[in-house]
């Protein structure tokens, strides 16, 4: 059974590769892919071995919680979640500047010894109050022989302020750094506000998606309407659907009636279809979830109701693609696995280093650098950086009817050198009122008509260096005709499917990266061995299921968008790595100290309270370049 569920409490690349192993070490379970950005875990578990609560109770045991219970709303979690964070970040900052105004002295309430005591009091109670889950969730971590980001911060901080409270007492209280534990407190609160912000404006299309399905729906019960929960509907209810209304669940139309049509309601299915002309539903008329009324009345019969609704499919395709991971992505996951205990080496080193160059005399910077080189290397920034732009290029597709099912799929779309395409049903549609007794004698416009902007979509995938060829099972002069009209150069007619495999297997033995775009159950072959498989979401659900992405509208336009979509958003992959990558190389020397060994006095240290504020800075750049995708054409 697969599942995805969300999961809360994870802040960093390392949380969510703790969870993801976690989960991957309990017997049952299959196959699990852990999304920082979509705080969900897609597990794939043998009901028969281990039970959802099971797994709860072993995440819970690392500090982090998998919400298996239906009757809690996650997004109600998250809300309440972001306002603690919230009020937490505000008191650690007012600790932090009225700290740092009694330490510099600007305001005087007494001697050397009376500062740094207020100044300890007001760095513990920053520390125990807002920074308590650093603590907490560290040690979890440590008996459970992992580390993440809280580890970081909890060490650092801890360290800070056992050197200063000892200064405070019994050394010199001239060396206090009681101001750097609540900074780097306060910074790192302050850099997962505002990741969090700005990770929900990556996840705006799933809350999109939700937004659509509505609450309530009125149920005709005895002649009566009565509005309920969409919760409560049943397979078989009768429901009654007005104009402006969202259609409840999934179903069929028993009656319907308008000013235009006795007969018949028209409803704006604009939303799965991306067609913005409303559709005529008559009696025995299918209707969809989320799908809205324009003109008139209609009662329907539910058919499909709850997760089994159209609807529910397109979320569940989109979650699963944003928990799924791009190859580059599972590269960076086995990395940041390591890259913890690899800080920590790097701070021991530096501290040793410091000592052993100088002796007892440098034991101040000693500590300080080592401190200020746990607090800037934290993996954030490396961590976010593939999947906060695949999750945005992810929804900017599904923006423009485009559903990506797997991330591995956009990233491989911009290596596409060659499109494979059915005729009816992908390029063109078909006229179902069509006699089939006399169709020979019918003109090939009377028979199927061009899809939307389909020669002009064909043109531009040319330009891009994309060749494209058409496979049809109809005769030889309809399929020249089409591919004429949709300005294809290669086609072939009278195709079977096994025509199809072979020309996509063909082109893959020549070193061609392969997409197929088809609709019918003839298509699956081709469409399951090519390198991206494209579905048409009116065609069957054969396809579709073996499909990684799914058109969901005739406008064929979307396809040259799909596939510089997957170019911009790999570079973006590569630009946040990038700036990830360069980040750590330059900034840990600089923590460590590396400018002493060209200056006797250099001009800047960093020190654990810039270490907090470039770590935050670094984190925070990367979902901001990520969301530059969002507003490109």
């Amino acid at each position: 059974m697969k599942k995805t569920l969300p999961v809360v409490g994870m802040a960093c690349a390392s949380c969510s590769a703790n969870v993801e192993n976690k989960l991957r070490s309990l017997t049952g379970v299959n196959d699990v892919s852990v999304s920082l950005i979509g705080r969900s875990a897609e597990i794939d578990y043998d009901e028969s071995k281990i039970s959802l609560e099971v797994m709860k109770k072993e995440i819970n045991s690392i500090g982090y919680d998998l919400v298996i219970e239906t009757n809690r709303s996650v997004e109600t979690i998250r809300k309440q979640e972001y306002s603690i964070l919230a009020r937490k970040t505000i008191l650690s900052m007012i600790l932090s500047v009225v700290g740092m105004v009694v330490n510099m002295r600007w305001l005087n309430i007494g001697d050397l010894a009376q500062t740094n005591q207020i100044c300890l009091l007001m760095a513990f109670a920053n520390m125990f109050f807002c920074g308590r889950t650093f603590y907490v969730n560290s040690v979890r971590q440590i008996l459970h022989g992992v580390a993440n980001m809280d580890t970081l911060v909890a060490l650092s901080t801890s360290i800070s302020f056992i050197f200063s409270f000892w200064n405070t007492f019994w050394g010199d209280p001239s060396l206090t750094y009681f101001d750097s534990c609540s900074m780097v407190i306060s910074f790192v609160l302050l850099g997962r506000l505002l990741e969090e912000k700005a990770k929900d404006s990556t996840t705006s299309s799933i809350r999109n998606l939700m937004g659509i399905a509505p609450k309530t729906a009125h149920v005709v019960e005895e002649g009566k309407l009565q509005e309920v929960p969409v919760s409560t509907i049943d397979v078989g209810d009768i429901l009654e659907v007005r104009p402006g209304e969202r259609v409840p669940v999934d179903g069929e139309v028993i009656s319907a009636t308008s000013f235009m049509t006795a007969d018949a309601a028209y409803v704006d299915e604009s939303m799965i279809t991306g067609e913005p002309t409303p559709v005529e539903k008559k009696a025995k008329s299918k209707v969809l979830a989320g799908t809205i009324p324009s003109q008139g009345v209609f009662r329907m019969r539910a058919r499909q109701v709850g997760e089994h609704t159209a609807l529910a499919h397109i979320i569940r395709m989109v979650q699963e693609a944003e928990s799924s991971k791009a190859p580059v992505q599972r590269v960076v996951d086995k990395a940041v696995v390591y890259f913890v205990p690899i800080v920590l080496a790097l701070a021991l080193i530096t501290f040793l280093l410091w000592i052993g160059l100088g002796g007892m005399s440098l034991l101040y910077e000693a500590i300080v650098s080592a401190v200020t080189v746990l607090v800037i290397a934290c993996p954030c920034a490396m961590g976010l950086a593939t999947p906060t732009a695949l999750m945005v290029g992810i929804g900017k597709a599904a923006s423009k009817h485009l559903l990506i099912k797997d991330a591995a799929a956009l990233e491989t779309m911009r290596k596409v050198d060659v499109l494979v395409t059915d005729k009816t049903g992908t390029l063109t549609i078909p006229n179902k009122n069509v006699d089939f007794t006399i169709v020979d004698s019918l003109s090939f416009e009377e028979r199927e008509t061009l899809k939307p902007h389909a020669a002009d979509a064909m043109r531009k995938l040319r330009q891009s260096g994309i060749d494209v060829y058409m496979m049809s099972g109809d005769n030889e002069s309809a399929a020249s005709y089409w591919a004429e009209k949709a300005c294809i150069a290669h086609f072939k007619a009278q195709c079977k499917p096994q025509d199809k495999e072979e020309l996509v297997r063909k082109l893959k033995a020549a070193g061609k990266t392969v997409a197929m775009i088809g609709d019918g159950v003839n298509d699956t072959q081709a469409l399951a061995i090519a390198d991206v498989s494209i579905a048409i979401s009116t065609g069957t659900d054969v396809a579709m299921d073996v499909a990684q992405v799914t058109l969901m509208t005739d406008d064929l336009s979307v396809l040259p968008f799909g596939f510089q979509l997957s170019k911009r958003t790999t570079r973006m992959i590569w630009e946040n790595l990038f700036w990830a990558f360069v980040y750590n190389i330059v900034c840990i020397p600089l923590a460590a100290g590396v400018l002493y060994l060209f200056y006797d006095n250099p001009p800047f240290q960093l020190t654990p309270m810039w270490g907090s504020a470039l770590m935050a800075f670094s984190s925070i750049s990367v979902v901001l370049n990520s969301l530059r995708l969002k507003f490109s054409a």
